[in-house]
């Protein structure tokens, strides 16, 4: 009788077994059990370089077989910091994200060294002393991107003979490219005392924004010679106001900006916009190798600087049949 009861569950688990074998042959998982997995907090969808790196991030991860947990924080830093430590809770291979602002950091990336868990910083930089709490640091340098903008201004104006009106939109309050690009521009034109910023406020890097404090910045100056905006999405948004008030964008007021999207491409080949420091938001591609670098305990670079370039309308011409953001 024990023979056969014994006979009876080698049978049953034989074709358990084999029943799992055929059903793991045909749904043939794509992910390994080494399968790394990247919680990643975006700042959120201010504009259409955000998008684009978004994009980016989300379609890079597929290719290099990372399993991606994404949180938009809704230019939130709250919310940043909720996403982060919900990924330390689920115990996530790797944790990256592009901070809202600079400061207020310290307490959730201790969090996250205490859990092992690495950390890179992509597009924008945290203003942290102890660098121990992050692995490395992607992104553009928004300080020459400043210095690129102002370098434009100076030139063109090197022969003015009265104050040249500067007005600025900036981008979001205490983050670091608002903050790099604000200087990095006025530490170019203050070589030459006719080049004056008459008024500078946040358009908080969206095209409505920018928009909304353009009007109010023509309302309270009725000289402008030249706006220099954070971003392209403000400063099309202030093209919309310039061009409400019966004035003629890139000619009566010309206009410089910094990422280079497809809108702002646009607006430059048509002479609307005058010069665009490049800022790419496709960063994906490299943060996903670092991120299996990382993983892996293999040394990387403290600060990666992506490649970039400057605009005029021709170039801009030139390079929008083929633009990919």
């Amino acid at each position: 009788m024990f023979k056969k009861v014994f006979a009876l569950v080698m049978a049953v688990t034989a074709l358990v077994s084999l029943s799992v074998l055929v059903s793991g042959a045909a749904s043939k998982p794509s992910r390994s059990a080494a399968t790394i997995t990247l919680g990643f907090s975006q700042v959120g969808s201010e504009s259409g370089w955000r998008a684009a790196n978004t994009k980016s991030i989300q379609s890079s991860a597929k290719v290099a077989g990372i399993s991606l947990k994404f949180s938009d924080a809704q230019q939130k830093q709250q919310n940043q910091i909720a996403a982060i430590r919900s990924y330390i809770q689920q115990k996530v291979n790797v944790i990256a994200f592009s901070p809202v602002v600079a400061s207020g950091w310290d307490s959730v990336l201790r969090e996250a060294k205490r859990a092992k868990i690495p950390v890179v910083l992509t597009d924008r930089a945290v203003d942290s002393k102890d660098t121990t709490l992050y692995k490395t640091f992607i992104g553009s340098d928004f300080v020459k991107e400043g210095r690129l903008a102002g370098a434009w201004v100076l030139n063109n104006y090197k022969g003015a003979t009265s104050q040249v009106n500067i007005v600025e939109l900036q981008g979001t309050t205490g983050s670091s490219p608002a903050i790099d690009r604000k200087n990095g521009f006025a530490s170019v034109i203050k070589a030459n005392p006719k080049l004056k910023i008459i008024a500078s406020q946040t358009g908080e890097f969206t095209r409505a924004k920018g928009k909304e404090v353009m009007t109010a910045f023509l309302k309270a100056h009725p000289k402008i010679d030249l706006l220099f905006a954070h971003n392209d999405d403000m400063g099309l948004g202030a093209i919309e106001a310039i061009e409400a008030a019966g004035l003629k964008p890139g000619v009566d007021i010309k206009i410089v900006t910094i990422d280079a999207v497809h809108d702002g491409m646009q607006a430059l080949a048509d002479g609307k916009i005058n010069f665009i420091a490049e800022c790419s938001p496709l960063l994906g591609p490299q943060l996903m190798s670092l991120v299996k670098k990382v993983k892996a305990g293999q040394a990387v670079p403290r600060r990666i600087v992506t490649v970039e370039t400057t605009f005029t309308p021709a170039q801009a011409k030139a390079a929008l049949p083929k633009r990919k953001y």
